[in-house]
């Protein structure tokens, strides 16, 4: 683990909800519990089409009397359009705030420690002109600063900028997704991605949309596949390759990069490979699946 550093997150934005209604508003939409999100927790939550799939996931932290949702910025205005569709009468607005924010991850040893923040995921702090928070999926990812842009560094601070490959290579080694690079919009279920397990599907709240096939999913033991880190021997294949085991097909690339990546496998397939000392095959590289230490599958 490297000593604290951080990485700027430009394909990061954010959009702020406020209003009287804002919390009640995101409540009945998205898959975590909105009521969790406050100046000392964040959360992270997806919103999926009526049939459950997946369509954005993003951060929720609160400073004042703004809801902040951090996701993805190149899909920023989709996520804008969408929700405000379902404004209706609710008493909110929806602007994209991404012109005020710095977005940025610090990571490494001493890190959280550097911020205040204790090693428990989704814990949170406001600091100058933004708030600091441990990763709601995994405090081994370290934490998101989202900061004003005019505020000091984390430089300042004493960490090291990194570049973004860094981080990167610690997300996939985890085994965390990230949005719509290893979740196909509108296709992924997010059980599939292990997304409960990194904490971002609350089952004791009420309805939101797409709980219906979130939860039968979940209740029937029917995830037939999963996202998994896998290293890669030989040159990483690109997202969407199809992951062979002889004639069969056992999944599918995702992102990756430097002999490691994140691949959907198909659990049949994985165990007929493993019984037989088979290899599985992606273009031109062999791919070795390994079980994150989080999931429970």
């Amino acid at each position: 683990m490297p000593e604290k550093s951080f990485v700027l997150l430009p394909d990061r934005g954010v959009l702020a909800v406020e209003g009287e209604d804002r919390r009640s508003f995101l409540q009945g939409l998205v898959s975590n519990d909105v009521t969790k999100a406050a100046a000392d927790r964040a959360i992270w939550a997806a919103l999926l089409t009526p049939q459950g799939k997946f369509l954005h996931e993003f951060f929720i932290t609160e400073i004042g009397e703004t809801l902040y949702l951090e996701g993805e910025a190149a899909r920023l205005a989709d996520l804008q359009k969408r929700l405000s569709i379902y404004r209706l009468r609710s008493k909110v607005t929806i602007a994209d705030a991404s012109n005020r924010f710095a977005l940025c991850a610090a990571f490494g040893s001493g890190a959280l420690e550097a911020l205040g923040l204790p090693a428990e995921r989704g814990a949170a702090k406001t600091i100058p002109g933004g708030i600091a928070y441990v990763d709601p999926r995994l405090a081994d990812l370290g934490a998101r600063v989202m900061r004003a842009r005019d505020a000091a560094s984390l430089a300042e601070a004493g960490f090291s900028e990194a570049p973004f490959e860094t981080y990167d290579r610690l997300r996939l080694g985890l085994g965390v997704p990230d949005g719509s690079r290893d979740m196909p919009i509108d296709k992924a279920i997010l059980l599939e991605a292990g997304f409960d397990e990194l904490d971002g599907v609350d089952w004791k709240k009420g309805c939101y949309i797409g709980q219906e096939l979130t939860a039968r999913t979940k209740y029937r033991g029917i995830i037939r596949k999963r996202l998994m880190p896998v290293r890669v021997e030989g040159p990483t294949p690109e997202p969407g390759t199809l992951i062979m085991h002889g004639e069969k097909e056992a999944g599918e690339m995702r992102s990756g990069r430097d002999g490691i990546a994140l691949a959907l496998i198909r659990f049949e397939v994985l165990a007929e490979a493993e019984a037989s000392s088979g290899k599985l095959i992606a273009g031109d590289s062999t791919i070795h699946p390994q079980k994150p230490a989080w999931a429970s599958f």
